[in-house]
C-alpha cells in the first residue's frame, strides 16, 4: 500500500509496478493484435471475401467497416471510463478486454458473402461496432492505469511501454497477415486462412484478463478512496460539467494531441497497405504486393519497438514537449514528401515508411505519459475516455476512410501527405500549450516513487538493516 494520502510522498513496491506494466501491455497487444489483423488482411483478404461485387469500391467500404468501430469509441469512452473512476480501473479493464477478445474470436468465424449474401458484412459491421464499444474503454484505462501507478521520475519510460504493446499488437497483427500471404495459395487464403489469425486472439485476451484481475487497484485511486470514497457514487452528469468547465482548456489540448498521434497513426497503419497495394496500381503506378507491403510495415514497426522505451525514458530527462515538437515538426516538414516517396519504388517506400514511423515515435512514446497528468484523479479514467475517443472518432479513426474517398472521387494521390501535414499542425499549436508534466506528480496524487528508488536502509552493527531489528 502506498503512503500519503495528501502530499506525503507515496510510496509503491517496485515488483508491483512491473506487474502493471506487465498487465496493461500485454493486454494491450491483444487489444491490437486485432486493429493491425483487420488493416493488413483488408487489402489481401476481407475486401473480396466480404465486398467481391463491389469493384474499386471494395477497399473503401472494407475501411468503412474498420472505421464504424470509431462511431461507438465515443459510447464505451463515456459507459467505461465513468465507471473507471467510481469502481476501480481494474475490474473495468478486465471487462474491456474480455470484450474485445470475443468479438476478433467472433469476426473469425464469420461466413463469406458468397455463403450468406449480404448478411456477411452485416455481421462483419455489428462486431466491429462491440470492438469499438470495448475499445472506448480499453485503451485510455491501460493509459491512466500505468500512469498511476509509474513513479513520477519514470512515467515517461514505463508510459511508453504502453506504446510498445500497441506496436508489437499491430506487428504480430501484419505478420500474421504476412505469414499467411507467403504459406497459403490466394484460394486457401480466401476459403479459410484469413479466419485462423482473428480467432488465435482469444488466448493472447485471457491472458490479459487473468493479469489484469491479479492486480490491487492503483496508489492515486486507493488515496482518492481513502479521502473521499463518495467519489464512487459521482453521477455521469458531473463528471460531463466538471470537463466542460474545470478541465475545459486540458480536454483542447489532449484532443489536439489525440488528433495528431492517432491521425499518423492510422494513416501509417491502415491506410498505406491499401494505398500500396491497392490504390497506386489502380491509378497506374507502381506500388507493391501485399506480402512486400505487409513486409515493410513490420520492419517499420520493428524498428519503433527497439526505440519507443529509449524515448520513453529520454523524456524524463529532457521533458516530453521537446520530442512533442519534433514530432510535429517532422509532419509539417516531411509529411508530404514521404507520401510521395511511396511512389518512388521500394528505396522510396522504405525511406517513405520510416519518415512516418519516426513521427509517430515521438508521439507515441511520450503521449501516454502526458495526457493522464491533464486530468485530476477523481475525472482522470472518465475524462480521458471521453476525450480520447471522440477526438479518435471524429478525426483521426474516419481519416483512412475518408483519403480513400478522396483520392477515388479526385484522383490526388496526394490526399494521405495533407492530412499528415495537418496533424502536425494541430500537434505543434497543442503542445506549445503544455505546461511540461514531465517529473512532477499526477494531479490530485501523493508524489510517488518507487521502493527500488529509495536509498539502501542503515545498517546496525550486525549488517541489519534498521528498519527490520533482529528479533530472537
Amino acid at each position: 500500500m502506498p503512503r500519503g494520502a495528501g502530499g506525503e510522498l507515496a510510496i509503491e513496491d517496485a515488483q508491483t509496478i512491473r506487474r502493471a506494466t506487465t498487465a496493461a501491455t500485454l493486454g494491450n497487444i491483444a487489444a491490437w493484435y486485432d486493429f493491425g489483423l483487420y488493416s493488413y488482411l483488408a487489402a489481401i483478404a476481407l475486401d473480396q471475401v466480404f465486398f467481391p461485387d463491389a469493384g474499386e469500391w471494395a477497399a473503401v467500404l472494407t475501411l468503412g467497416t474498420f472505421a464504424a468501430a470509431f462511431v461507438v469509441r465515443p459510447l464505451g469512452g463515456v459507459v467505461f471510463g465513468p465507471l473507471g473512476d467510481r469502481i476501480g480501473r481494474t475490474r473495468v479493464l478486465a471487462a474491456t478486454i474480455l470484450l474485445m477478445s470475443i468479438a476478433t474470436a467472433l469476426l473469425g468465424v464469420v461466413p463469406s458473402y458468397g455463403a450468406i449474401g449480404l448478411a456477411a458484412p452485416v455481421l462483419v459491421l455489428l462486431i466491429r461496432l462491440l470492438q469499438g464499444f470495448a475499445a472506448g474503454g480499453e485503451y485510455t484505462g491501460a493509459l491512466t492505469l500505468i500512469a498511476e501507478y509509474a513513479p513520477d521520475r519514470r512515467r515517461g519510460f514505463l508510459g511508453s511501454w504502453l506504446e510498445f504493446g500497441t506496436l508489437v499488437g499491430y506487428a504480430l497483427g501484419a505478420g500474421a497477415a504476412a505469414v499467411l500471404v507467403a504459406v497459403l495459395p490466394e484460394g486457401d487464403m480466401l476459403a479459410w486462412g484469413w479466419r485462423l489469425p482473428f480467432v488465435l486472439a482469444l488466448p493472447l485476451g485471457v491472458v490479459g484478463i487473468y493479469l489484469r484481475l491479479r492486480l490491487e487497484e492503483t496508489p492515486a485511486f486507493r488515496q482518492l478512496m481513502e479521502r473521499s470514497p463518495a467519489m464512487a457514487s459521482m453521477a455521469l452528469r458531473r463528471v460531463f460539467q466538471i470537463l466542460l468547465t474545470r478541465c475545459r482548456s486540458a480536454a483542447l489540448i489532449a484532443g489536439g494531441l489525440v488528433v495528431a498521434w492517432n491521425t499518423t497513426n492510422y494513416v501509417l497503419t491502415n491506410y498505406v497497405p491499401t494505398y500500396l497495394t491497392r490504390t497506386l496500381p489502380g491509378h497506374g503506378q507502381g506500388g507493391a504486393s501485399g506480402a512486400l507491403s505487409t513486409s515493410l510495415q513490420v520492419l517499420v514497426m520493428l524498428a519503433m519497438l527497439c526505440a519507443i522505451t529509449f524515448v520513453g525514458r529520454l523524456s524524463d530527462r529532457i521533458g516530453r514537449k521537446p520530442i512533442l515538437l519534433t514530432g510535429s515538426a517532422a509532419l509539417i516538414a516531411l509529411g508530404l514528401p514521404a507520401v510521395q516517396l511511396l511512389r518512388a519504388g521500394l528505396p522510396g517506400q522504405v525511406l517513405g515508411l520510416l519518415i512516418m514511423g519516426f513521427a509517430l515515435l515521438c508521439f507515441a512514446a511520450v503521449t501516454p505519459s502526458t495526457l493522464p497528468a491533464l486530468f485530476p484523479t477523481f475525472v482522470r479514467y472518465g475524462s480521458l475516455s471521453i476525450i480520447f475517443n471522440v477526438f479518435v472518432s471524429a478525426f483521426a479513426g474516419t481519416a483512412p476512410t475518408i483519403i480513400g474517398i478522396a483520392v477515388t472521387t479526385t484522383g490526388n494521390l496526394d490526399w494521405p501527405g495533407y492530412y499528415l501535414v495537418g496533424a502536425g499542425v494541430v500537434g505543434l499549436l497543442s503542445t506549445l500549450l503544455i505546461k511540461e508534466p514531465a517529473g512532477r506528480a499526477l494531479q490530485g496524487a501523493a508524489p510517488l516513487t518507487s521502493s527500488a528508488d529509495l536509498p539502501a536502509p542503515p545498517l546496525s552493527p550486525d549488517g541489519v538493516p534498521m528498519e527490520y531489528p533482529h528479533r530472537s
